[in-house]
């Protein structure tokens, strides 16, 4: 017989059953008793008729008020008998001896020990352990229902029956990863280290931004390691009870300790490891109740030898001091966005279970997503193979992967938009500003490709390709970047003499950017080598929520404006003066973009031999 139809049976279900009988039985009771009562008027009538054989009188233990037990002459048996409830039970003994009847009184039953005493405190008992039996069976058995565990750690064990991540599988991350396997290599051979007096690395914290790869790194190292992983983030500390968060980490070390050597990966760690003294809740916090347990595990009295935690985050700027120290976390392991290189073997690996084409060059690729991180990448190949199954093909093309990088950059392309010939005039006009100002200055990269189709929130796009990663750029590119973001207003002026509200985004970026040079970057005259920028002031709960304003006066601030706006004026400048230089080529470009929509490189640069 198969024991899982049975599996499903909760201990609630039993005791909802037990409680159904019990109620049936009572009910069941509770009419045979009415029907087997008689009022005292009908007890009266049946004493002067002379039609009772047998009467026994119960007296009650404290009061004159009793239970009397009448069995009639005409009735079948005794069981038959009747029940009449009584005020004075001698009312009754002085009828029944007025009609000279016979009855019975017992004497008044005295309580035992055991009905008073023992009886109640076993059924107390067996309901107590009955409700902790279901309690517990709920607990384990339900994700969502632990109610008696919420102290637990809500940390996941790895097995080795899991699929394991290797360091083959991270691309990318070169220097990252050789940080890492001397932390792999300790795990496996720890006597090497030791007997030289070397110190493992308690802690590492992976910091880079969103998509780069921290947590793939910290899974390749639990599988190089083959040692138990733990896995918990750190949003999963902190409850609405005070002191849950601090039961959790003193559980998860626990836990750990048992089963050393092991690694405990924590992630997003900001959400439980922020700045103290700060925020809101005061010494008080939970958060920081929990931060206090955390950093008294990790290094204090405790004894964790063999357990290295690590931990991944894109705000160190928010973690508390305390936890970044050596002892708790001593290696700081930056995962940036990767270079050309890197992207080229990231989408090699991604592109390990998609059949390509032939016209599929990851290089070409690489070297147009600059900035895409790991995460990035993947979705690219991934988008692209959706758009290979949606048209029936078992195979990628060079083709879908640039409709998928415009999908992913820039938006879905909206062909079915209807948009009037005025409208995609000036949108031709604005693009090829932009286009013709990338190909004419020399440090803001080639055109890749211009389109008039709308995409996203805007009526087209002009798409460079960057040649190199830069590590910096330098005052003359930030200058010409500003340059070809105002080249689609320029255009719109130049052509129509009006302009439009397309060019909103275009100049939100120049004014940023122009900003960041006068206040970030040192790069006015008239203002030198300070920094003015405010972006590190800003408040959020953990850090500076008392503190606002600005760090400088208004003559500064006045100074600001005026350097900004040169800036933006020099530039804008510079870009009539370009387009007006090639305005055979604008107009050339206009009119093959309205005839076409979309053109690419060759085509454009095509316009320029011409």
């Amino acid at each position: 017989m198969d024991n899982k139809k049975y599996r499903g049976i909760s201990g609630a279900t039993v005791f909802s059953v037990i409680i159904l009988v019990l109620l049936v039985l009572w009910f069941a009771n509770r009419m045979q008793v009415q029907n087997n009562e008689m009022t005292y008027t009908q007890f009266v009538k049946e004493v002067e008729g002379n039609n009772i054989s047998k009467v026994i009188i119960n007296q009650n233990k404290t009061v004159p008020t009793g239970v009397v037990t009448v069995t009639l002459k005409d009735g079948e048996s005794e069981k038959d008998a009747k029940t009449v409830y009584v005020s004075d039970v001698n009312d009754v003994q002085a009828l029944l001896e007025k009609r000279e009847i016979d009855y019975e009184m017992p004497n008044i039953p005295e309580d035992s020990w055991l009905s008073t005493m023992l009886l109640p405190m076993i059924i107390m008992f067996g309901g107590v352990m009955l409700l902790f039996v279901l309690m517990n069976r709920q607990g384990g058995g339900g994700t969502n229902a632990k109610a008696m565990n919420f102290g637990k750690s809500r940390a996941k064990l790895s097995t080795e029956d899991e699929k394991k991540v290797t360091f083959e599988e991270v691309a990318g991350l070169k220097e990252e990863k050789e940080e890492l396997e001397e932390i792999v290599d300790f795990l496996k051979a720890p006597k090497k280290y030791i007997q030289v007096g070397a110190r493992i690395p308690k802690g590492v914290l992976l910091e880079g931004p969103p998509g780069t790869g921290k947590t793939l790194l910290a899974k390749a190292v639990a599988g190089e390691a083959g040692v138990p992983f733990f896995t918990i983030s750190g949003s999963d500390f902190v409850e609405m009870f005070v002191g849950v968060g601090a039961s959790r980490v003193r559980d998860l070390f626990a836990d750990a300790k048992k089963n050393a050597p092991c690694i405990i990966f924590i992630d997003e760690i900001d959400a439980v490891a922020r700045r103290r003294g700060t925020g809101m809740g005061g010494g008080h916090d939970e958060r920081e109740q929990t931060l206090n347990q955390l950093l008294v595990e990790m290094d204090g009295f405790g004894v964790n030898e063999g357990i290295i935690v690590m931990a991944a985050t894109n705000r160190k700027d928010i973690l508390d001091p305390a936890i970044l120290r050596p002892g708790r976390f001593d290696r700081d392991v930056i995962v940036g966005r990767p270079d050309v290189q890197g992207r080229e073997d990231i989408l090699k690996i991604h592109a390990r279970n998609k059949p390509l084409g032939d016209d599929v060059d990851l290089k070409q690729i690489a070297q147009t997503t600059a900035g895409f991180t790991g995460a990035d990448l993947e979705n690219l190949l991934n988008e692209a193979a959706i758009l290979a199954a949606k048209e029936n093909r078992m195979y990628l093309l060079q083709s879908d992967i640039r409709h998928a990088f415009i999908k992913v950059g820039i938006g879905p392309e909206k062909k079915s938009r209807v948009v009037s010939d005025k409208e995609r005039k000036i949108t031709a006009y604005h693009e090829a500003g932009h286009a013709i100002l990338f190909h004419v200055l020399p440090d803001v990269g080639p055109v890749y490709s211009v389109s008039i189709v709308p995409t996203g929130g805007a009526g087209g796009y002009t798409m460079p390709l960057p040649m190199n990663d830069d590590m910096f750029n330098t005052k003359g590119q930030m200058l010409q970047e500003i340059t070809v973001s105002l080249g689609g207003r320029v255009a719109e002026e130049e052509i129509f003499d009006d302009i439009t509200t397309g060019a909103s985004q275009d100049i939100k970026q120049a004014t940023a950017l122009a900003k960041s040079m006068v206040t970030k970057f040192g790069m006015s005259e008239a203002l030198g080598l300070i920094n003015y920028d405010n972006d590190s002031d800003e408040v959020f709960i953990g850090r500076d929520i008392g503190h606002s304003g600005r760090g400088y006066g208004e003559q500064v601030a006045s100074t600001i404006d005026q350097e900004v706006k040169r800036i933006i004026d020099e530039c804008y400048s510079k870009a009539r003066a370009i387009l007006q230089e090639y305005d055979s080529v604008l107009q050339a470009c206009a009119a093959l973009l309205l005839e076409k929509e979309k053109i690419t490189r060759n085509e454009f640069e095509g316009l320029f031999d011409e």
